[in-house]
């Protein structure tokens, strides 16, 4: 198998995408149609299907080791290990750069490396399952993960993505479950971040901090640091608390310069507290690197709420746009994307488009986020009543995202429970009242109207 297969039309592909999103003229003459993921997003303390062993590697540091790698392995093609690393590594940098093309070569990798070792190989089949937990084929994960704790009961990396699985199935208690076992036998960053995450979805946002905390605490190298520090203002930022936040991720920052999720999410806090140009510039800075549909949708937002005449209007149109490129994309190279297409479409684009995305989408998977995805995309169908039952069983494990409470108070203020929506909308407000720079304007709106504005 070669190192580097030619991939020409698809590399291509990904070039335009990484090239459009800074917003270039020319976007706007050749993309059209599906526009932006849901701007702020749920907010999440891991990365779904990234090695465990790989989340806080550099860009640079990540492509090192893949060259790295792959001059190892022309010299040593039988180093079953070093083919599960190689493979592992793809699964990052697709992560990091929003370039999906990278997955056909890890799933060659992988492939070799089980060739090689058929028996007794656990680095290979825990690396399938981050691969099919980053293709977003959570069943596979875990079949994969479970096959890869057989075999070793303490893979640190199968455990992460066997939590990772579960959460992304809705299958929260067995998630706490497997993150609980996995803090007992294997502690560590990569489970403690876990392990918050579970908190924060069951309604346990303090227990996620405490959680956290230890992780800050084991955190010594610059890139743990940074992670670490990203997570805890990432939970900052879902409660609102901006100046914990900034202070968060201005310590990634300073641990890791330039590291992506960090700048991120420094820009959402930015947008959220109303300083837009600060946050066009650190949300143009990571799509530039990373032009993945959530950080399209928040430049866009960004650029809405700045307002700056036609030119931000027309600067946002292209950041949807986009979205429709890159999940084209994404589907070639075999990620599911019916999540993306429901989000992006329910605000932006086709509403009959993203109701049939986000029904495929509950169909595969019943976690909050696809109830959420559900009951938005229902609610700008005109079917109020059904959404009013997805939105509730969004907030069935106690999570509370202040996007989620917009969601369904916009749902009962359409329904004319005008007590309910005042509560939820209120609720939104007060748990983080930049949680979107445009829903967090239409909530006050909504609020107006309802004679709840404050």
């Amino acid at each position: 198998m070669a190192l580097r297969p030619p991939l020409p039309r698809t590399v291509r592909t990904a070039a335009v995408v990484c090239t459009l999103a800074v917003g270039l003229t020319a976007a706007s003459s050749v993309l059209s149609g599906t526009p932006a993921d849901q701007p702020a997003g749920p907010v999440s303390l891991r990365a779904a299907g990234a090695p465990a062993s790989l989340q806080q590697v550099s860009a640079d540091g990540l492509a090192g080791r893949i060259s790295a790698l792959q001059k190892h392995l022309r010299a040593q093609p039988k180093d079953a290990s070093g083919w599960s690393g190689l493979g592992a590594a793809y699964i990052e940098q697709a992560r990091t750069t929003g370039d999906p093309t990278r997955y056909p070569q890890a799933e060659k990798t992988f492939a070799r490396s089980l060739a090689v070792q058929p028996r007794d190989n656990d680095e290979a089949l825990a690396g399938r399952a981050s691969l099919a937990a980053a293709r977003h084929d959570f069943p596979s994960a875990l079949r994969d993960a479970d096959k890869a704790l057989k075999i070793n009961s303490y893979s640190q990396s199968a455990m992460a993505v066997r939590i990772d699985a579960l959460v992304e199935l809705g299958r929260y208690k067995d998630a706490s479950a497997a993150a609980e076992h996995a803090d007992s036998v294997r502690p560590g960053i990569p489970i403690f971040t876990r392990l918050a995450y579970v908190k924060e979805l069951r309604g346990d946002p303090k227990g996620a901090r405490e959680v956290l905390d230890r992780a800050r605490e084991s955190a010594t190298s610059p890139s743990d640091i940074a992670y670490v520090s990203t997570s805890l203002g990432q939970l900052a930022f879902g409660q609102g608390r901006y100046d914990a936040a900034r202070s968060a991720f201005r310590t990634a920052l300073r641990a890791a310069p330039g590291y992506l999720p960090a700048l991120e999410y420094r820009g959402r806090t930015a947008a959220a507290e109303g300083r837009f140009g600060a946050a066009v510039r650190d949300l143009e800075e990571v799509v530039r690197s990373s032009p993945l549909p959530a950080q399209l949708a928040a430049l866009g937002e960004a650029y809405e709420a700045r307002g700056d005449g036609k030119k931000d209007a027309e600067k946002a149109k292209q950041q949807y746009a986009v979205v429709d490129t890159w999940i084209t994309l994404a589907r070639a190279n075999g990620v599911a994307t019916d999540l993306d297409s429901a989000l992006v479409a329910a605000d932006h684009g086709d509403v009959e488009e993203a109701l049939k995305a986000a029904r495929a989408e509950w169909d595969r998977r019943q976690t909050v986020h696809t109830a959420d995805a559900l009951a938005w995309a229902l609610h700008r169908n005109g079917k109020d009543r059904e959404a009013l039952t997805a939105a509730k069983r969004a907030a069935e494990p106690g999570y509370r995202n202040a996007a989620f409470l917009y969601h369904r108070g916009m749902i009962e203020k359409s329904l004319g429970d005008d007590e309910s929506a005042r509560d939820h909308l209120a609720a939104a407000l007060d748990l983080n009242p930049g949680f979107s720079p445009t829903g967090a304007r239409d909530a006050k709106a909504a609020l107006k109207q309802l004679g709840g504005a404050r």
